[in-house]
């Protein structure tokens, strides 16, 4: 097993970046504030990333809460769209699971749980 704490794993030639970090919702642990506050973390996942893996979802992509919110970050969006790497695997947001692919990127909202 490997804890992917805003680092990274090559398996077979396959370049992995991981994150629990996500954008502020409610009291929770790994929180940072938008802005240039989490913009850090995201500024770290290497551009020759092929899977990514984060704990919450880009803005806008599977991330739509049973109240209609939108909880993603706006700063992981436009780095995933920077380094495009194949899959973003998230979770965080158990109501908006599913996938999603835009351009050369799956995004996977792996929530196995209800809200």
């Amino acid at each position: 097993m490997t804890y992917l704490n805003d680092s990274g794993v090559e398996i077979e030639g396959i370049n992995i970046w991981g994150s629990p970090i996500t954008s502020w919702f409610n009291d929770w642990a790994f929180n940072r504030n938008r802005g240039g506050e989490i913009k850090k973390h995201w500024n770290l996942i290497p551009d020759d990333t092929d899977i990514l893996i984060t704990h919450g979802p880009p803005f806008g992509i599977l991330d739509e809460t049973v109240y209609g919110k939108r909880t993603g970050g706006e700063e992981l969006l436009l780095r995933v769209y920077q380094v495009k790497p194949k899959y973003h695997i998230f979770g965080h947001i158990h109501e908006d699971h599913g996938s999603f692919t835009k351009g050369e990127t799956t995004f996977i909202n792996n929530s196995i749980l209800d809200d």
